[in-house]
């Protein structure tokens, strides 16, 4: 008899799930996107639609309520730069979309993301790494410097020395 039992179990027991809906999310949070199974996306979703809600609150305890459940780093980014993205929006912050099932188990897969992404300029790839990576510009120096040319070098034909 299944008494009190309340969402997808995923063949897991409290412990394992707690920490893969973690890890999950936190995913979410970082990347803005992530694939998984459809079973894992569908159940991830409320929880994921419940920090965006929390998040936006944006009262003093919003910390200490997400604080459990992503980490750190997710949290500052959940209140700093996506849940203002959903400002004007009641609901609906997650979208799934169905991809084709896995090579190796034949596992339906899906996307889940949220619906209100930042959006790249066509072929661009403006990352979070391409952006600590960027110089800056150098300043020009008075002198130009004159650039060398390489020397040619003469392959010597056979018979010939150098």
């Amino acid at each position: 008899m299944k008494k009190n039992v309340f969402g997808r179990k995923l063949k897991r027991d409290a412990n394992e799930r707690k920490a893969l809906f973690k890890n999950l999310l936190t995913s979410l949070v970082m990347h803005e996107r992530i694939q998984t199974t459809r079973a894992k996306a569908k159940a991830v979703r409320s929880a994921a639609d419940k920090l965006i809600t929390t998040a936006k609150k944006g009262e003093g305890r919003a910390y200490q309520n997400l604080a459990p459940q992503v980490n750190h780093n997710a949290v500052i980014k959940l209140i700093n730069e996506i849940a203002p993205r959903f400002a004007t929006r009641q609901g609906g912050y997650t979208r799934i979309i169905k991809t084709g099932r896995r090579v190796s188990d034949n596992a339906p897969m899906a996307i889940l993301e949220w619906t209100e992404r930042k959006r790249l300029e066509p072929g661009t790839k403006d990352t979070e790494k391409d952006k600590k990576k960027k110089l800056k510009p150098q300043k020009e120096t008075k002198k130009a410097k004159e650039v060398k040319a390489p020397k040619k070098t003469v392959k010597a034909k056979k018979g010939e020395k150098k």
